[in-house]
């Protein structure tokens, strides 16, 4: 177990190779909580969305990632939220800003309860899997 996974001795899964699932964007925060996941002893099985994001780059990432890191099961969800709109990732007429916004201001690259929305998903699987374990790697300011 590594130094970092000892900070994290308390939630070390009940019994070895517990199934866990891993929201898995193939960005920096998932990867590094799919190590951490890993190392902590868990049977990682990662869940990827292609929710209608105008980039594909991450999904991408996702499939390289997992594959090198030799998780048990890589589901990739296709979930079409550009049917609602309302963030400028899923609504191709709201361009996406190459500038950041104004402090404390919801982004316009926010994506309404698409964190609810994948955590439930989450859920759903670990459920028939019987696992008790998702694991998901936020930024601190991901709406």
């Amino acid at each position: 177990m590594s130094t970092l996974s000892a900070a994290f001795q308390n939630i070390a899964p009940r019994k070895p190779n517990a199934p866990a699932v891993i929201l898995f964007s193939g960005g920096l925060d998932s990867s590094t909580i799919l190590a951490l996941a890993k190392d902590l002893g868990y049977a990682p099985y990662v869940l990827s969305v292609s929710y209608g994001q105008r980039h594909s780059s991450e999904l991408a990432a996702a499939k390289h990632i997992a594959k090198k890191m030799g998780v048990i099961r890589h589901e990739v969800v296709n979930l079409d939220l550009t049917r609602f709109g309302g963030s400028a990732l899923t609504d191709s007429s709201i361009d996406i800003p190459i500038t950041p916004g104004k402090d404390q201001e919801i982004p316009v690259t926010y994506v309404p309860a698409r964190n609810t929305i994948l955590l439930s998903l989450a859920l759903g699987w670990a459920e028939s899997l019987g696992g008790l374990d998702i694991f998901y790697g936020a930024n601190a300011v991901d709406y």
